[in-house]
């Protein structure tokens, strides 16, 4: 077995680090860019720092974010195959910067994520809001 010279998600820093990358990932893919800045037009400098404090809440059981999330997603034209990417990208950044317990859970919640906010989104659905 080879050592890893990936540690864990422990610090706020870590949080900061895998969003910035993620977030990045995401305004060079053909699929996914669009949609946050040809339609949403998504205000990078307000809106990393609300995802610092959603992920570290998740992670790190901080209590900064305040908010429902996927309200903000409704008007948005977007599809399974997004999900699919949104969750792809993430995952794959995890596992270039981190490894242990907290960066298994960040992938966990990042597909439970995926797979609600797809659910929910999917036309005549029955899920309730």
């Amino acid at each position: 077995m080879s050592h890893s010279t990936r540690s864990d998600i422990e610090t706020e820093a870590d949080v900061q680090l895998l969003v910035d990358t993620f977030y990045h990932k995401v305004n060079a893919d053909a699929l996914l860019a669009p949609v946050f800045n040809d339609f949403a037009h998504v205000d990078w400098p307000t809106h990393l720092p609300k995802m610092y404090d959603f992920w570290s809440g998740l992670l790190l059981h901080t209590t900064r974010y305040q908010g429902r999330p996927f309200l903000k997603h409704i008007p948005l034209p977007i599809n399974d195959s997004h999900f699919e990417q949104w969750l792809s990208l993430f995952l794959r950044t995890v596992e270039e910067l981190f490894e242990g317990p907290v960066a298994e859970t960040a992938k966990l919640r990042a597909g439970s994520i995926a797979q609600v906010f797809s659910a929910r989104l999917r036309p005549n659905s029955l899920s309730i809001l």
